[in-house]
């Protein structure tokens, strides 16, 4: 299964460009997000449990042994010798400038280590940030800003009690052009009220904008959030894996040439997920979007 044969992956962008292998490793600052502090809510996003996704590596506060033990793990894995610190648990621009410049400086220290991807939200991306991590990319780093929308719908961010709307992300966007940072937006598909088609009318508005990629994700319904009790009320439907493996599909087929794809799916840890079962195999769902996409 050559999935390059359909998708320009991160990972074929990444080794065309640097000529090797690099892997991205997660770190985590302990940041917050505006919508768990107070600042514009409290309780995050309704689908939203840090623990279900985040390596066990990142379970350290100090940077650089998290780091060191990403390294060593994914090596042994995967051989690869250099790596992308990736800033990804909560909103990792949210933060006094001074702090988000050392976490990145000592994520940079490490000499494995040539780039940045920094996970956040469109409303937490202010000019000063920007301009940081605008200058590690003049230093000649790998950096990637990856903005989490989930959805073009309005009414869709205010069900999952995102604290922003799409109007946020438009603006996001065209500030960072003005620095032509590499840009990544985060979409999930089968959020409450949403259908697969809405996904892709998110999708094109996204593509309008202009983007360099985006990761896609089915919705993961886990243990200790919101969500979570919604679905055991029957409020959230299932997405399907045909559901989404179809829409995916139909993505692929509309992206630009240019567009790279950081994620076509993700799995959930099995302590935590509830539904829906299929997005643990991750490789049985790669292999249904393949099928599909041989057959089109």
């Amino acid at each position: 299964m050559d999935m390059t044969r359909y998708v320009n992956t991160f990972g074929r962008y990444l080794r065309a460009k640097h000529g090797e292998k690099v892997h991205k490793i997660s770190v985590n600052a302990s940041f917050t997000c505006p919508n768990r502090d107070g600042s514009k809510g409290i309780g995050g996003c309704t689908f939203c449990n840090n623990d279900s996704f985040s390596p066990k590596n990142t379970e350290s506060g100090d940077i650089t042994d998290q780091i060191v033990a990403a390294k060593q793990r994914v090596s042994e894995r995967t051989k690869a010798k250099k790596f992308i610190a990736y800033f990804q648990s909560y909103s990792n621009t949210y933060g006094d400038l001074e702090d988000l410049k050392r976490y990145y400086d000592e994520a940079l220290f490490d000499q494995d280590v040539i780039g940045l991807a920094v996970g956040t939200r469109p409303d937490c991306v202010p000019h000063p940030v920007l301009e940081l991590l605008a200058s590690y990319r003049d230093e000649g780093y790998e950096v990637w800003l990856e903005l989490g929308l989930q959805s073009s719908f309005d009414e869709s961010l205010i069900a999952i009690n995102r604290g922003h709307g799409f109007a946020e992300y438009v603006d996001a966007v065209e500030r960072v052009r003005k620095f032509n940072l590499n840009l990544c937006t985060h979409l999930i598909m089968g959020l409450p009220g949403e259908k697969p088609e809405d996904t892709l009318k998110t999708f094109d508005r996204v593509i309008e904008l202009g983007v360099d990629a985006i990761k896609v994700h089915p919705l993961h319904i886990v243990k200790g959030t919101q969500l979570a009790r919604q679905w055991k009320q029957g409020q959230v439907p299932e997405l399907t894996l045909e559901q989404y493996t179809d829409t995916l599909a139909e993505i692929i087929r509309r992206a630009p040439d240019d567009l790279i794809f950081h994620r076509l799916t993700g799995s959930g840890e099995r302590q935590y997920l509830l539904a829906p079962d299929w997005v643990m195999n991750k490789w049985d769902v790669l292999g249904a979007l393949y099928r599909k996409l041989e057959a089109a």
